[in-house]
């Protein structure tokens, strides 16, 4: 009998503690780097931390993905387990964590090991599915292939406060047209295929969370449940606004609310918030 698929992760699914215990995953760290001092992210620096010194740093802090190590221990631990492992990882377009993660399961032929990049900042919403269909005795295939149709079908939307991290980090994108007309405007941001691509643009916060709910509307089908996440970066008044308009205005099998911690704070900036969603329908685990 095949042992049970074993779920690995990197630190940008802003997993809490008791998720992980739940869910039974492998979680490898990034790196926040402010100077000459460099911290792993959900272990040598909190949320709170990161944005108080950010808030008071001269310098912008950088990120720095995993190292090929860091997945080969992992990984080779739970190959000699017997155990196949679907390694779920933040954009390629943000971090080079899944070039990582690619370049150790090349170290290690013999061991079943399939790597998914999310290309979106939705990726924790990928963790909880794959975990429970691991439970069930699914194959890493059919999870894999799961996941995968899964990760297409995500939306994620947000609100942006300033362009300054996304422009000085180089990975500005599609918002690139914004520049210098962030003055007084609340652009509305998709996470399309890694890039970032401007749906709108609306003159107040509140005009803002209409607008995303409209979207949210045009991309549900029927009235199925949907699974939503609200999130934000030291920008919890507003996201909670928008989660209280989702859960009025929507049917949600599951709602939460979490902010995005130091990576992903490094590459957005303060003061962005959004949400993740997909529906009901979306989620068909192969049988």
């Amino acid at each position: 009998m095949t042992a049970e698929v074993k779920i690995v992760t990197d630190s940008t699914a802003y997993l809490s503690s008791e998720e992980i215990a739940k869910y039974n995953v492998h979680v490898v760290p990034l790196k926040v780097i402010f100077g000459v001092d460099d911290y792993s992210e959900g272990e040598d620096i909190t949320s709170e931390e990161f944005y108080r010194r950010l808030a008071s740093s001269r310098t912008l802090p950088t990120t720095s993905q995993p190292s090929i190590n860091d997945f080969t221990q992992i990984y080779s631990e739970l190959a000699q387990g017997g155990h196949p492992i679907l390694s779920i990882h933040i954009s390629s377009k943000l971090s080079g964590a899944v070039n990582s993660a690619r370049a150790a399961k090349v170290e290690l032929p013999q061991a079943q090991i399939e790597v998914v990049d999310s290309l979106s900042i939705a990726m924790r919403m990928l963790v909880g599915p794959a975990a429970e269909a691991a439970k069930k005795g699914q194959s890493l295939s059919q999870i894999r292939d799961s996941i995968e149709r899964l990760n297409a079908s995500i939306s994620a939307l947000g609100v942006l406060d300033t362009l300054e991290y996304l422009w000085r980090g180089g990975r500005i994108g599609g918002a690139k047209a914004l520049l210098g007309t962030m003055l007084r405007i609340k652009p509305i941001l998709a996470f399309e295929g890694g890039e970032l691509k401007v749906l709108a643009k609306e003159r107040t916060t509140r005009k803002a969370i209409q607008h995303i709910l409209g979207l949210m509307r045009e991309r549900m089908k029927g009235n199925a449940p949907i699974h939503v996440i609200v999130v934000h970066t030291h920008s919890l008044k507003p996201a909670l606004v928008l989660k209280e308009e989702v859960q009025t205005h929507f049917n949600c099998a599951e709602l939460a609310l979490i902010e995005l911690g130091p990576v992903l704070g490094t590459h957005i900036g303060p003061g962005f918030f959004g949400l993740g969603f997909y529906s009901e329908q979306d989620w068909q685990p192969n049988q």
